[in-house]
């Protein structure tokens, strides 16, 4: 009976210690490679075209990837997509678009009002009067004065299509800032234009115009 006993124990032993061997490293046939190991691809690395294709037609003969993200799908913390055209239609839908942001914070405000400077004081100049370098210089026309009334009028959307789009001589700053930001700067320029009596300005926790960190260089 002890024998019997001994000799399970070493069977027992062996199957353990088999099943802590190779087959971990070899657990044979994959019924689908491609899903268990998955081709690591390196941000801005060249492809090597005979595996990789950015033609869709090529689908099934070798691999598609145009380094763009799934249609319909965003980024964590990201907001939607602006979706209206680039039209009269669009820009007069987008006055009903409204700003998503929440209140920001003085931090946010400060980080606004820097880029606003960099993208915009040029033009607009510091306090949104068309008062910039380029406006004053002549080369530049048809600025805007941010603190005029079509402007204090204008929708926060119709303003966020404008930077997107970009209207009569602006270009669009799409490339230069993310929705997040230009919407901040719509944002950032309400706090430039004068409030009328009972009208709050929502959206922006105020600062002063003498903070060293948003002075315009």
């Amino acid at each position: 009976m002890k024998q019997i006993t001994f000799f399970t124990a070493i069977l027992i032993t062996a199957i353990i210690l088999s099943s802590c061997g190779d087959s971990k490293r070899n657990p044979g046939s994959i019924y689908m490679p491609d899903m268990t190991y998955s081709r690591a691809v390196e941000t801005y690395a060249s492809l090597d075209s005979s595996v990789f294709t950015t033609d869709a037609n090529k689908l099934g003969k070798e691999i598609f990837y145009n380094a763009k993200p799934v249609n319909g799908t965003m980024m964590i913390g990201d907001l939607p997509d602006y979706t209206l055209s680039d039209d009269s239609l669009g820009y007069a839908m987008s006055a009903s678009i409204k700003n998503p942001l929440q209140p920001l914070t003085r931090k946010d405000s400060l980080e606004a009002a820097r880029l606003y400077n960099i993208n915009c004081g040029i033009c607009h100049g510091a306090d949104g009067k068309a008062n910039g370098p380029l406006a004053t210089s002549g080369k530049v026309g048809g600025v805007a004065n941010l603190t005029a009334d079509a402007y204090i009028a204008m929708a926060d959307g119709t303003m966020f299509h404008s930077l997107f789009y970009g209207k009569n001589n602006m270009g669009s700053y799409a490339s230069q800032l993310s929705r997040t930001q230009r919407w901040q700067m719509v944002q950032y320029i309400r706090t430039l234009q004068p409030k009328t009596a009972g009208t709050a300005v929502v959206g922006t926790v105020p600062i002063s115009k003498t903070d060293s960190t948003i002075k315009a260089k």
